[in-house]
């Protein structure tokens, strides 16, 4: 009795104060791209959509119309739904192995840190794990008999993760696998209540059938076929040691060893358990040999990590103490440490410091600036603008910013890269062309970071093609310009002439995190096609220090931009002298700001070096 009320202490107070720390990061984290998507499918609501089912994108609108436009309200209802799952995880493993152990359990719920962090972003993935669990219940409760609210928790489960994602196929093919694998599972498939509810909670899939009919199949072709490779690399090797290190070692090892212990149980819910989570999670890992690696899917296990939670606690009491505090102490800790990078990416001075580092997170980062740029510029343009982005990414941020779930947008490689391109077509917002528009003014938002840099020239040309030439562009750097944004303010018409891009530049010279003295040379090249340039000043922390001697022959730059359409090619390159006796030792960040003959003034990317 007294380990029990321990153990429920322990377990009220952690999901009390790991409550109130993912209301406040929730509040203050900007909004993930996707998240900013649902939302805008939130505002278009539907049965399903082309990257998702419904459920997300109704639970983003129901968060919105109760708290307005807000992060925190967009999340709520997914915050809420976390909020459940170590109180689930806690009814179920005490109904197994009794109390004390069922409060364990959902203390590690809270501690795993991909389980305990669910509900700060608004993505599917809080429900579909709900959505897990329910199904898990009502599979080890129909293993000992089947009853009707078994089987219709298994029909709300069912229905709930088919509305979630298309990724809940494969929790339903591993359950019914595990099911198949006991006999007392195989007699409960064949009662009619359980074929009733199989058959309600595959009619939940009925809306993405539907739409998918009415589409060409792009949902599936998108989510089946054409984000992943479907041949076999190596890279699916990493995927034990990054789940390793996301579930934090000790506590990897202690699901891994539960899985063995339980695996031929003589209770018949314990191996249902260790089944479930087992094959959950090698099917992916086999999946990982052969689908996508390019966008983040590291969480896919999670059901099956959250399955063996149950099992977990039995487990750790037969190992010393000393390893189970480390376990513990571990599992905390990287638990702190993903909430801590949502805090830091929350506050832009902390986010700023990791502009030059490769786990930037640009998905998080700019749209506050980039809308308050937006409005200004607006705030200067005829009432009837059309606001236009050049892909979904800075159409839905904008969107949920500027509260407008209409704002139009260019087609792009990320509309298509991320299934978003069939759903912006089916709502009118997508546009091909400048006449589309009509005679109205146009405020053309352009990701310039957004495309890979050897491919930002012939992205520019190819807005060329759609708008006609550019005009000279407002800026917006956010973070040193790791984020970069340029705002075109385009006339009724289409403006006649050759292409006028953006300026495009390279520096050489000092490289990017080198160590230089108090006088250093500055070189590398400048180009911005149609116009050219007539200047380059060097820029040392936002402030100029040096003007660069600009024309001096690169052909290798004409070479390689066989494109470009700068009259003064290969006179492109620049070189300057900078002399800084007053600036303190440390790191500094070093710019170019770019003069057009056009007029136009570019403040181009920046980058760290450290001045001795």
């Amino acid at each position: 009795m007294r380990d029990e009320v321990r153990a429920m202490r322990w377990f009220t107070g952690v999901w009390v104060l790991l409550t109130l720390i993912k209301l406040l990061v929730a509040a203050r984290l900007p909004l993930f791209v996707d998240e900013a998507f649902y939302w805008q499918e939130g505002q278009h609501l539907a049965w399903a959509y082309s990257d998702l089912p419904g459920m997300t994108a109704w639970l983003t609108r129901l968060g919105v119309e109760l708290g307005g436009n807000h992060p925190l309200a967009l999340r709520a209802p997914f915050l809420a739904i976390a909020a459940c799952l170590p109180w689930l995880v806690a009814r179920i493993t005490a109904r197994e192995f009794g109390a004390a152990q069922g409060w364990m359990a959902g203390l590690f719920t809270m501690l795993l840190p991909l389980a305990g962090t669910l509900g700060v972003l608004a993505v599917p993935d809080a429900a579909m794990t709900f959505a897990t669990l329910l199904c898990m219940d009502a599979g080890s409760r129909l293993l000992r008999g089947v009853t009707a609210t078994a089987a219709l928790e298994l029909g709300a489960g069912l229905a709930i993760g088919a509305l979630s994602h298309y990724r809940f196929i494969a929790v339903i093919g591993v359950g019914l696998m595990a099911l198949l694998l006991i006999p007392q599972g195989r007699a409960a498939l064949r009662d009619a209540r359980v074929l009733v509810s199989i058959a309600f909670g595959a009619a939940a899939w009925t809306p993405l059938l539907a739409w998918n009919l009415g589409n060409a199949e792009a949902g599936l072709r998108f989510q089946l076929l054409d984000r992943h490779p479907w041949a076999f690399h190596a890279d699916g090797i990493w995927f034990v040691l990054i789940q390793a290190l996301l579930v934090t070692p000790l506590l990897f090892a202690a699901l891994a060893s539960a899985v063995w212990v339980h695996r031929r149980d003589h209770n018949l819910v314990h191996r249902y358990f260790a089944w479930l989570g087992a094959l959950v999670v090698v099917g992916f890992f086999v999946l990982g040999f052969f689908a996508d690696t390019e966008r983040v899917s590291f969480h896919w296990p999670l059901p099956g990590y959250v399955a063996l939670l149950p099992l977990l606690p039995g487990l750790l009491l037969a190992w010393p103490r000393w390893l189970r505090s480390a376990t513990v102490a571990m599992a905390a800790a990287g638990l702190i440490g993903m909430l801590g990078y949502y805090a830091a990416v929350s506050v832009p001075s902390l986010r700023a410091q990791t502009a030059a580092d490769k786990w930037y997170p640009k998905n998080f980062a700019g749209w506050d600036s980039l809308a308050t740029s937006v409005r200004k510029l607006q705030s200067t343009m005829p009432a009837d603008t059309r606001l236009v982005a050049d892909n979904f990414k800075d159409g839905a941020e904008l969107g949920f910013a500027l509260d407008d779930p209409q704002i139009a947008v260019l087609p792009h490689p990320l509309n298509r890269k991320h299934g978003r391109a069939p759903q912006l077509k089916l709502w009118g917002l997508r546009v091909d062309d400048r006449s589309e528009l009509g005679a109205r003014p146009v405020l053309l938002v352009v990701g310039a970071s957004e495309v890979e840099y050897k491919n930002l020239l012939e992205q520019y040309h190819a807005l060329c093609e759609r708008v006609g030439p550019l005009p000279r562009p407002r800026v917006v750097n956010v973070d040193h310009g790791s984020q970069r944004f340029l705002l075109f303010a385009l006339g009724r018409k289409r403006a006649s002439g050759p292409c006028t891009a953006p300026a495009m530049a390279w520096v050489d010279q000092p490289a990017a995190g080198t160590k230089v003295g108090r006088s250093f040379d500055v070189s590398g090249w400048a180009f911005k096609d149609g116009v050219g340039l007539r200047q380059v000043i060097v820029m040392l922390d936002g402030l100029p220090v040096a003007k660069a001697q600009y024309g001096l022959a690169n052909p290798g730059v004409a070479i390689f931009w066989k494109q470009s359409t700068d009259p003064q090619q290969p006179n492109v390159g620049f070189q300057a002298q900078v002399n800084v006796r007053s600036v303190p030792a440390g790191r500094h960040w070093l710019g170019l700001r770019l003069f057009g003959r056009d007029g136009s003034v570019e403040d181009w990317s920046e980058e760290p070096i450290t001045i001795r």
